[in-house]
C-alpha cells in the first residue's frame, strides 16, 4: 500500500471542502478503494498506486476548477472525474468569477475594447465617466492574470487627493490614514477573491495597495499595475509612475477628466500624458462614454445633465470672449440674456397667477 500527501496551495478551503465537508465526502465516495484523510490544506491518500495516480490527476483538476470559478458543486466533481466539461466551462467571455461564483465579464462595447486592448498592449489608458467599469474591469483582468500565474503580483495605486473637502488630521498609523482613499480598490478585490485568501495575499505582498507617493524608486516586474483616479495626478507624478514599469509588467491607467480635484492652477497629469503619448507603440487608449455606465440608471442621467451644463457654460464663455472683441456680438449677447430673463420672469408670473387661482378656488 502506497501513501501520498497532496497539498492544496491556492484554493479557498471553505469552498473546496463544501458545506459540512460535502465535497470531500463526495470525492471519498467516488474512490472507495482509497483511504482519504483531509486535514487543513493537506490530503493524505493511501491505497493502490495506479488508483492514486488517477485520483491525484482528478483532484488537481477539481482544485483548478475551484480556483478559477470560486465555487464547487457536487455535479462539478462528478463531471470532472468523468472527464466531461462542467456547466461553467461552456460559458464564454468571462474574465473571472466573483467569490459567489458569478461571472464577471465585459458589459459594454468599450469594456470589451479594454479587455482586447489588455491582450495586445502593455500599457492601457481607460478614460471615461464614473460608473463605466474602468477600475472594476481592470482589477478583474489583473486577478485573472494572477490566477493564471501569468504574473506574480498585483499593485494598485491612486493619488491621496480629497474630493473637494479638507478632512484634516486622520488618526491611526500610516495604513489607517491612507485606507479611506483606497477603499474602492478593496471593494473590487473583495468581490473577486475570498476574504481569507485576500488577506493572506496582502500579507505576503502578492497584492499591494499603496498611495502614489510610495512608488518613487521602485521597479515593478512580473506584475499588473493599476493607477486609479489618474486625473488627480500632477505631471511629475504620472511621469514618475509610468517609468516604474519593469519586465513582464502591464499597466492600466484609469481616470475621469470631469472629476479633477486638483487646485485650479495645477494641470492634470493624465490630460498631459494622453496628449504626449498618443501614437506611441504598445500604448492603447480606450475612451468610455455614458453608454458604458453600469451603475444605477440615474447615474447616466446625472452625467448627461452635467455634460450639457458644461457645454452650455463653455458656449456662453466663448461668446463673452468674442463679445469683448466685437461690439456687434456683445449687443447680440445682451439681447439674448434679456430675452432669457424675460422668459424666466414670465414663467414665474404664470406660476404665481396659477397658484393664486388655486388658493381662491379653495375658499
Amino acid at each position: 500500500m502506497t501513501e501520498k500527501h497532496i497539498v492544496l496551495e491556492d484554493v479557498d478551503l471553505v469552498v473546496f471542502y463544501g458545506i459540512n465537508n460535502a465535497n470531500i465526502q463526495m470525492i471519498k465516495a467516488l474512490y472507495p478503494k482509497l483511504r482519504i484523510v483531509a486535514r487543513g490544506n493537506v490530503i493524505k491518500v493511501m491505497g493502490d498506486e495506479e488508483e492514486m495516480c488517477a485520483f491525484e490527476e482528478n483532484l488537481t483538476a477539481i482544485e483548478q476548477h475551484c480556483i478559477k470559478y470560486n465555487s464547487l458543486q457536487e455535479e462539478d466533481i462528478i463531471d470532472i472525474i468523468k472527464g466531461k466539461k462542467t456547466k461553467k466551462d461552456s460559458v464564454e467571455g468571462v474574465i473571472v468569477y466573483s467569490v459567489h461564483g458569478k461571472p464577471i465579464m465585459a458589459r459594454s462595447e468599450n469594456q470589451q475594447k479594454l479587455v482586447e486592448a489588455y491582450e495586445g498592449n502593455d500599457m492601457i489608458f481607460a478614460i471615461g465617466p464614473a460608473g463605466s467599469g474602468k477600475t472594476y474591469t481592470s482589477i478583474a483582468l489583473a486577478v485573472k492574470a494572477l490566477k493564471n500565474k501569468e504574473i506574480r503580483k498585483i499593485i494598485l495605486s491612486r493619488p491621496a487627493v480629497e474630493a473637494g473637502e479638507k478632512l484634516g488630521f486622520l488618526p491611526g498609523d500610516m495604513k489607517e490614514k491612507i485606507d479611506p482613499y483606497l477603499q474602492p480598490l478593496y471593494d473590487a478585490l473583495e468581490d473577486m477573491i475570498p476574504t481569507g485568501k485576500l488577506q493572506e495575499m496582502m500579507e505576503q505582498n502578492i497584492i499591494q495597495i499603496a498611495p502614489l507617493a510610495f512608488m518613487r524608486g521602485r521597479t515593478l516586474n512580473d506584475a499588473v499595475v493599476i493607477l486609479d483616479e489618474a486625473q488627480n495626478t500632477t505631471t511629475a507624478q504620472i511621469k514618475m509612475f509610468l517609468t516604474r514599469m519593469g519586465l513582464n509588467t502591464k499597466m492600466i491607467i484609469t481616470g475621469d477628466m470631469t472629476q479633477i480635484d486638483l487646485p485650479p492652477s495645477v494641470r492634470s497629469g493624465l490630460a498631459e500624458a494622453v496628449s504626449i503619448l498618443k501614437g506611441v507603440e504598445g500604448i492603447s487608449f480606450i475612451q468610455m462614454t455614458q453608454k458604458d455606465i453600469v451603475r444605477h440608471k440615474l447615474v447616466t442621467r446625472i452625467v448627461e445633465a452635467y455634460d450639457r451644463h458644461d457645454q452650455e457654460t463653455a458656449a456662453l464663455r466663448k461668446k463673452k470672449m468674442q463679445a469683448a472683441e466685437n461690439p456687434a456680438v456683445f449687443t447680440e449677447l445682451r439681447r439674448m440674456e434679456r430675452e432669457l430673463t424675460t422668459i424666466n420672469v414670465s414663467n414665474q408670473n404664470k406660476k404665481h397667477i396659477k397658484n393664486e387661482s388655486i388658493d381662491s378656488n379653495q375658499f
